[in-house]
This record gives structure tokens, C-alpha cells and sequence, in this order.
């Protein structure tokens, strides 16, 4: 970054935003992961009707709420109506508009309190039962009965804008920035930041009368929902920046090569680069693809009574494991090379690796240097974030020979991760590393690399646990004994970590459950024993599956494939929670 970038960079931080857009953005976060696990707002009759209850119910108690505060405490909007208005006001200019047209003014969110932030309905609730007797206040997303009905009588249009396709547009943004790093109040103040530096890009370019269509990435794009949700403070803040209100544009979402999306984000890059003098690209907020699709799934109503044989805190200790960090995602850019040696005919490229290898990044990756091969490359990768990372420049000589020559490595520089992560401020790093010339190396000056680092939070990393059998057996001895003789017997399975360490030994068993007058009566459990020769039981078999620990969870089989390839459903308080795919091995 030379003076005049600087320059431009202060620039961008001087303007004024009138909302704490990382609070804004944390909730933003806690509201989406809600909806997402509420999946029936996303398409058919829920969501018909959410937009039903949105447009005839929410918006004109908000109206009146505007005018003159309708309950004593903040009104608390119902998750389904949240929903909708979130995807209204993500059009900034039509939602103001709208709002215009059919009350006034812009319905904006002060005095009013997000579904997931825990506070009572209770005062919101009676004055919307007094409003829409007809109506219930929450909606119920598991009923089969969802049909719109016209009971409101007298409510006015409040916006004719597809709704529908709104929703269906912001549907897949959560699974872009739902990872941990997207969280961490260090990077989203970054990403203010950014968000800062890209406005200022729009300034620059509508005062030299530049068309060019603004692509940011999802840690800037987080920020922009956030600031667009408080409607009123985005629409004056955005006419004191720029003179008028930026517009969101969500219309286009395919990024194929060559495409608007591609073009754009690949110009907004340049212009970055060229006008701050830092890479535009950021670890953790680059486009993840397609969000993997659900299975499809008949949901049942599942009855969630607490089972009492399990005690909900006695056992959430009993399995120790080891907490291990992980940097995320690292992203690394070799800008360019200075100073290569004398003489050098080959093509050059670097290699990078650790010099303690993890479970994460354990072999050698080639990268191309940007200048040398004139097409910017970008290697993403995952590590603990410990060691070192060793980068090796090296030179691939031509041959015309049948015998290919291996690559000369010309020099090496170590970047420590813990220097990187210590202390943590922006969560990247540009700067010319200097070479340590390998042996028969001549230079006159030393050979330096000019790198771009971009790393997300270190987060708990994920287990890989294994089930290994003292004996080969069928899956239907394991969670789905459905079937006439279970073979369950006396072996113990044993679960282990990936260094083969034993975490804990489970065994399905005949237990008496209660004594009759004639007979016991068994149950089938699922008991586990640590290495501790701690003892509990673990399941229960309970009519067509498993719950688990205490009750809040219920395992069963959906459709077999085969005698060894299952799909299972992990449900809990009505809701699919996960859908697995078990393979027992022989």
C-alpha cells in the first residue's frame, strides 16, 4: 500500500454509519440459523402463508405502532412475518417505496424486537389477537393446515413485490456465511471495515461517471444486509455518502465464467487492488457453491415426552476429547518474484508445505506466481494453526528429453502460524518475504517472494471418530433391530479417535425394564463404558427407534438400501434435525 492508497483507505474509514453493524450483524447470524432450521419458510403453503400474514397483519400493526406506540414494551415480531419482512427490506429502495405508498413513511424496526432474541410476546400477542382474532399470533410450521383464508376483513394491499421470489433469492445466504469465523467479533469488525472500503469504490466510481456493477464478497455482503435491515438509518446514511440510496441488486445469482456475477466481482477485485493496494479476497467470505440439497423427507409428528430414565446432565462429561484448534480456511496469494537468479531459464512456481504435518494439510501444493504466470491464483487450504509453513521457490527447466528433470528448489522462507494468529488484528497479511538461497544458488541480490496471507479465526476442530467391532456383523445388529434375532450378543464396539485411541465401548443389550405378575419384560438399551469402566446406559429402543440421552433426540430408520446401507433420521421436537447415511463395513 504506497502513500496515495493509504491515503484512499483513511478515506474509506472516515464515513460515517450510524448503526453498530457488528451487533446488527451478530443477530442477523443468530435470526437466519433460526429460519434455516424452520426450512418449511423456504417454499409451499408455509411460506404463502407467512407472506399472507405479513402483508395483511405485520405491516399494519407496525403502521400503527409508528404512529403511536401500541404496547408499552417493544413489539415482538413473529418468526414467520420476521422472516418476510428480512427479504421486504433487503430491497432498500422498493421496500422505502412501499412503505411510502401505502403508509406514509418507512416502517423501520425501532421499538420492535427480534423473534430470537428471547424476550416475551405476551404484551405483542394480546394486542395482535385483539387486531386479527382469526389469526394465531405464531404460526405453527409443522401444521398441515396452512391454506391462506380470507379472515382479515378490511386490510389494506401493503406491496405488490414478488415476495415469493424475494425469499427464494436470500434463501441459500445463510449456508455463505454460516460459517464460525463469520461470528467472531474480530473479523465481522473487519468486515465493517471493508464494507467501508467498498462504499467508497461505488463513491469513487459514480464520480467519474464509471458503470460498473459492484460485486462484494460475503463478509461485505453480511455487513450490507445488516445496515439495509435498520431501513431508515441505511437510507440516510447511504444519501449523506453517496447522494443517494445504494440499490441491492439480488436478481442475478449465477456465477458462471463470463457471467455478470463473474465479471463484476473479478472488476470490483481490480479496482480494490489498484485503489487500496491489499488483496479484495478474504479467507472464510469467498463463495462456498450450491448449498448441498436436503433429502426429501416425510416428517411425522413426533412425540417429544420426556423419557425419565435419562438424566439430562449426568453423562455430558463422561466422554473426554481432546480439544484441537484449526485455522478455518487460509488463503495465499504469491504476488510476485524479485530478484531471481542470474541465468534462470525455467519457469518458476512455489511449492508450500508444513514442516509438522496435521490431519489438515499433511503433503506439498504447488502455486503459480501471479506475475510470472499473468493469471491471479489462490490456494485455500485448512491447518492447525501451529508450526511453520515452508515455502520453496521453485525452477521447472524446459527438456526436450524423454527423461523429465525435477524441479530445482532456488529458496526457502518459513512463516510462522502462531506469528500470524498472534495477536490477531485484521486477519491478513502482504509483505515481501526474503529467500534463504539453496546450496549452488547465485544471486546478486537476495531473492524475495511477495506473499498475501488471508486466515480466518482459529475454531474447535471437528472429531473423526471410527466404529470398530470385535466381530463382523450386520448393521441391523447395530441401531435397527427390527427384524426377528438381533445379534447383539455379548461384543462391545469400540469407538475410537484418529490416532486409534479408545473414546468409548458401546453394547446393545436385554434389560429388564419391569416385573409383572408372570413375567419381566425386556427393553433394548444401548450402553456405553468408558475406559474408565464408567458405566451408562446410552439409548433406548422405544417403538420404532432409538432416543438418545435425555430424550431430546430420537434415531430411526427411514429406507434401506441394502443389508449394510441405511438412511437414518435424527429428529427432535418435530423438527429433521439431520438425515444420515450409515454403512456398516464388514
Amino acid at each position: 500500500m504506497d502513500k496515495e492508497q493509504a491515503l484512499e483507505w483513511d478515506e474509506a474509514q472516515d464515513i460515517v454509519i450510524s448503526v453498530d453493524l457488528v451487533a446488527a450483524a451478530k443477530q442477523q447470524l443468530r435470526f437466519l440459523a433460526t429460519v434455516d432450521r424452520n426450512r418449511h419458510l423456504y417454499d409451499g403453503p408455509a411460506l404463502d402463508r407467512a407472506i399472507y400474514r405479513y402483508k395483511y397483519c405485520w405491516l399494519p400493526l407496525l403502521a400503527k405502532h409508528a404512529e403511536s406506540q401500541v404496547s408499552e414494551g417493544p413489539l415482538v415480531v413473529p418468526l414467520d412475518c420476521e422472516w418476510i419482512w428480512h427479504c421486504h427490506r433487503l430491497n432498500p429502495v422498493r421496500y422505502k417505496s412501499d412503505c411510502e405508498e401505502f403508509y406514509g413513511r418507512i416502517l423501520d424496526n425501532w421499538d420492535v424486537v427480534s423473534s430470537v432474541q428471547g424476550t416475551s410476546g405476551k404484551q405483542t400477542e394480546a394486542i395482535w389477537n385483539r387486531l386479527y382474532p382469526n389469526e394465531p399470533y405464531e404460526l405453527d410450521l409443522s401444521s398441515h393446515l396452512l391454506d391462506v383464508a380470507d379472515n382479515i376483513l378490511g386490510a389494506p394491499e401493503s406491496t405488490k413485490y414478488d415476495l415469493v421470489s424475494a425469499v427464494k433469492r436470500q434463501s441459500p445466504f445463510f449456508y455463505q456465511v454460516s460459517r464460525p469465523s463469520m461470528n467472531d467479533g474480530h473479523f465481522l469488525e473487519e468486515a465493517v471495515a471493508r464494507y467501508k472500503g467498498f462504499l467508497h469504490l461505488i463513491k469513487r466510481n459514480w464520480e467519474r461517471s464509471i458503470k460498473h456493477f459492484g460485486v462484494p464478497t460475503y463478509d461485505i455482503d453480511l455487513i450490507w444486509h445488516s445496515h439495509q435491515l435498520h431501513p431508515v438509518s441505511y437510507c440516510k446514511d447511504l444519501v449523506a455518502i453517496l447522494g443517494k440510496i445504494l440499490e441491492h441488486d439480488d436478481m442475478d445469482s449465477d456465477r458462471a465464467k463470463g457471467k455478470m456475477l463473474d465479471v463484476g466481482f473479478s472488476g470490483t477485485t481490480k479496482q480494490w487492488e489498484d485503489t487500496f493496494g491489499s488483496r479484495n479476497w478474504r479467507a472464510g467470505a469467498m463463495n462456498r457453491g450450491s448449498a448441498p440439497s436436503l433429502l426429501p423427507t416425510n416428517l411425522r409428528p413426533l412425540n417429544t415426552v420426556r423419557n425419565k430414565g435419562f438424566a439430562s446432565t449426568e453423562y455430558q462429561n463422561m466422554i473426554q476429547l481432546p480439544k484441537t484448534m484449526l485455522v478455518e480456511v487460509v488463503m495465499m496469494e504469491i504476488v510476485e518474484v524479485k530478484n531471481s537468479p542470474n541465468g534462470h531459464k525455467g519457469s518458476l512456481f512455489v511449492s508450500f508445505s508444513k514442516t509438522d504435518p496435521d490431519m489438515l494439510l499433511s503433503t506439498r501444493r504447488r502455486l503459480s506466481i501471479s506475475s510470472e504466470s499473468g493469471e491471479k491464483r489462490v490456494a485455500a487450504f485448512r491447518c492447525v494453526p501451529n508450526g511453520e509453513l515452508l515455502v520453496e521457490l521453485m525452477s521447472c527447466s524446459p527438456s526436450h528429453l524423454p527423461i523429465v528433470r525435477p524441479a530445482e528448489i532456488l529458496g526457502t522462507t518459513l512463516i510462522s502460524l502462531e506469528n500470524l494468529l498472534n495477536p490477531v488484528s485484521t486477519f491478513s497479511i502482504e509483505k515481501w518475504f526474503e529467500l534463504v538461497p539453496s546450496s549452488g544458488i547465485v544471486s546478486s541480490k537476495p531473492i524475495s517472494l511477495r506473499i498475501a496471507l488471508s486466515f480466518t479465526p482459529p475454531v474447535l476442530a471437528p472429531y473423526a471418530l471410527q466404529l470398530v467391532w470385535t466381530y463382523p456383523f450386520s448393521s441391523s445388529s447395530c441401531f435397527n433391530p427390527l427384524t426377528g434375532k438381533v445379534q447383539h450378543a455379548k461384543s462391545w464396539t469400540r469407538v475410537v479417535d484418529e490416532a486409534g485411541n479408545e473414546v468409548i465401548s458401546i453394547q446393545m443389550r436385554d434389560s429388564k425394564k419391569a416385573e409383572t405378575r408372570n413375567n419381566c419384560l425386556l427393553k433394548k438399551e444401548v450402553i456405553g463404558m468408558t475406559r474408565y469402566c464408567e458405566t451408562c446406559v446410552l439409548a433406548e429402543f422405544v417403538g420404532t427407534g432409538w432416543w438418545l440421552m435425555d430424550s431430546q433426540w430420537f434415531f430411526q430408520l427411514q429406507k434401506t438400501f441394502s443389508e449394510d446401507d441405511h438412511i437414518f433420521e435424527l429428529t427432535g421436537s418435530r423438527k429433521l434435525i439431520y438425515v444420515l447415511l450409515f454403512s456398516c463395513s464388514r
